[in-house]
């Protein structure tokens, strides 16, 4: 199976290695005419640069290649989405994916893709730094911003740098079984399948520079009354304006409904007592507001896609002093015994 792995100057190192692994790990166990051919193609034969200042020897421009790959990966990087590619390899990507048996991109590499029109109408992912601008500057796109990878016919779109090896062991899975891609993972000591969505991965809610500075009081605001039950009356009386005012306002700054904003607060809140403390799980939901444990577990599941105890177990030991291992289960690091994986 012929694989290209596309590239540019300030691509990120590991979305490119990862995938690259994922497939050298794969070949150790296929026979020679099974194993995957893989090209790291540039938009110009010569050296790239990544954005960790390491230094690519890429033999092969875009231009070399005129038959379709079988597979077609584009790379990201973390000025990706500042750049404006070249026609000429746009239209390359459009004659390549008309082709392809599959195509799709690691982290934000999807605006190449999204350039080329190849995004239009289908479900997609990027990493959730970059997953707002995508769905804006290109809207005909259905941006599914906490995926960790996603699959719509032949397209395939990853979130942010590691997830490219989820989605490069899911594309071993389904060409050469679930057992060949679990020896791969534990290969390279990484989850088979991840809990959760890109949620969990994100930083607390913070307000913008062009938010309304209503915005940011009901935010301070909510933050020192979390245990209170917070009505829009409420939230209105504190920042001293109307009802409607306040709804208005709240509605196109916040971009969220007023209770909506009130449990990412707490939501956030609760990650950042479960990351930094040991403190109880019905502790924290009573100091973040919740009616209960159950509530802050049901609300977990719903926005993060994992719960409180699964949460603290992936992120205690970042924040903390107290390793975490993981072992055991589908959702979980490969092989057992595994400290503070992230």
């Amino acid at each position: 199976m012929k694989v290209a792995i596309v590239v540019f100057d300030g691509v990120q190192a590991l979305d490119v290695a990862g995938p690259l692994d994922v497939f050298a790990e794969a070949n150790t166990y296929l026979s020679e005419h099974q194993r995957y051919q893989v090209s790291v193609v540039a938009c110009d034969a010569g050296t790239v640069s990544c954005s960790n200042g390491m230094q690519l020897s890429v033999p092969f421009g875009f231009a070399d290649f005129d038959t379709p790959f079988d597979l077609l990966l584009i790379a990201g990087g973390p000025q990706l989405p500042n750049t404006q590619p070249r026609s000429e390899f746009l239209q390359w990507l459009r004659d390549q994916s008309r082709g392809a048996e599959r195509f799709g991109s690691v982290c934000n590499g999807a605006f190449l893709l999204a350039h080329a029109g190849l995004l239009d109408g289908k479900d997609v992912t990027t990493h959730w730094a970059d997953a707002g601008r995508l769905a804006d500057e290109f809207p005909q796109a259905c941006v599914q911003p906490d995926s960790i990878f996603i699959r719509d016919g032949r397209l395939f779109t990853s979130a942010g740098v590691t997830a490219g090896i989820d989605l490069c062991l899911s594309l071993v899975a389904e060409d050469w079984g679930h057992e060949l891609a679990v020896r791969v993972a534990k290969r390279l000591v990484v989850y088979i399948q991840r809990e959760g969505g890109q949620s969990q991965y994100s930083p607390y809610l913070g307000i913008r520079k062009d938010q309304d500075p209503i915005v940011g009081k009901v935010l301070q605001y909510v933050t020192e009354h979390i245990t209170d039950t917070l009505s829009i009356e409420q939230l209105a009386s504190a920042v001293s304006v109307s009802r409607r005012t306040f709804s208005r306002l709240f509605a196109k700054y916040a971009k969220a409904t007023p209770s909506a904003f009130v449990e990412q607060v707490r939501v956030d809140t609760a990650r950042r007592l479960l990351e930094e403390t040991d403190a109880p799980l019905k502790t924290v939901a009573y100091k973040c507001g919740f009616h209960s444990a159950t509530h802050m577990r049901t609300t977990f599941s719903r926005r993060l896609n994992v719960t409180p105890k699964q949460y603290r177990q992936r992120f205690r030991g970042v924040a903390g002093t107290q390793p975490v291992s993981y072992s055991g289960g589908s959702g979980q690091v490969a092989s057992a015994g595994i400290e503070s994986v992230r």
